[in-house]
């Protein structure tokens, strides 16, 4: 299959680095210093569960030298989407797919409003993974798969062709009915973690030590839940408990690639995050103040020294 992968970062350099090494003819979209290092030595994946592998693939900035390809892992930071999804629209012919995985639930829907009629996967990547120096990504934890579905819910012989490329290069992978459920769920959590450490510039750990930052944490939850209930997803009875049990446990030595970017002075993906909640909140008439708190407190913020 050929392949593109739209901002071969760490998760779409880790993903695209394993379909390449299965045997896909692979092309990563990447800039700067990653892509030269790329192009000069190939890229560089050191996974936890495949060990340390150099592929070979071909690499450029240009879409419009790349044709058409079966499928694009749209994988770009979502503030890169205003110039992102129009890039894509030159690799993506009537057979193709397209699979997002960005964070937040808007990106199915931004896609299609600039590629008409494409045939487009939301989808949701659970790994955690860096660009350790350029040309390199490094790959940690036991959790790495995908969750991807058709956005109307049951699967189609070209979604299940997504998933058999996927599996077939070792990927952990899941063709759900209910993408837009995994998705929110999801970003609930995401907007707990993100959005408070950063605000708050401390660690999740620091927060939930003392009953205020606990409690931050959990409003931003409950109302990113609300926002979802109002918007019609189907979210689990116990999403609230289960996501806070994971926080408590597993997650509270996690850092947010938010907290990351401020502390680098970087471009944020707020508005995909709690900025959702806020837009998505108006939208259905739901209350979102802490939400709303710390949008405000990070706006100032939202384009880092770029």
């Amino acid at each position: 299959m050929r392949i593109a992968v739209m901002g071969a970062g760490a998760v779409g350099g880790y993903f695209g680095g394993l379909l390449a090494q299965a045997g896909n003819e692979v092309v990563l979209i990447a800039r700067g210093q990653h892509l030269k290092a790329i192009q000069a030595r190939g890229l560089t994946v050191r996974s936890h569960h495949f060990g340390e592998f150099v592929v070979k693939a071909e690499a450029t900035s240009d879409t419009t030298k790349v044709g058409q390809v079966d499928l694009v892992l749209f994988s770009v930071k979502t503030y890169h989407n205003a110039t992102a999804v129009p890039d894509v629209e030159p690799m993506v012919g009537p057979d193709s797919s397209v699979l997002t995985l960005q964070n937040g639930v808007e990106s199915c829907e931004q896609l299609s409003a600039v590629l008409d009629g494409a045939h487009i996967l939301p989808g949701a990547a659970y790994i955690e993974a860096t660009i350790e120096s350029p040309g390199v990504i490094v790959q940690r934890g036991e959790v790495v798969r995908i969750v991807f579905g058709e956005p109307g819910g049951p699967s189609t012989p070209q979604s299940e062709g997504v998933l058999e490329i996927l599996t077939a290069a070792g990927i952990e992978a899941e063709l759900s009915t209910e993408v837009m459920k995994a998705l929110w769920t999801k970003l609930l959590f995401i907007v707990a973690l993100a959005g408070p450490t950063s605000a708050a510039r401390a660690e999740l750990v620091q927060l939930l030590d003392y009953p205020e930052g606990r409690q931050l944490v959990m409003d931003v939850l409950r109302e990113a839940e609300s926002v979802g209930r109002a918007r019609g997803i189907a979210l689990d009875d116990d999403v609230f408990e289960r996501t806070m049990s994971y926080i408590d446990g597993y997650a509270k030595d996690l850092r947010a690639s938010m907290h990351k970017d401020l502390e680098l002075d970087r471009p944020l993906e707020l508005e995909a995050l709690n900025g959702a909640i806020v837009r998505l909140g108006q939208g259905a008439g739901v209350p979102v103040p802490a939400n709303e708190c710390i949008y405000a407190l990070l706006k100032p913020h939202l384009q880092g020294a770029e």
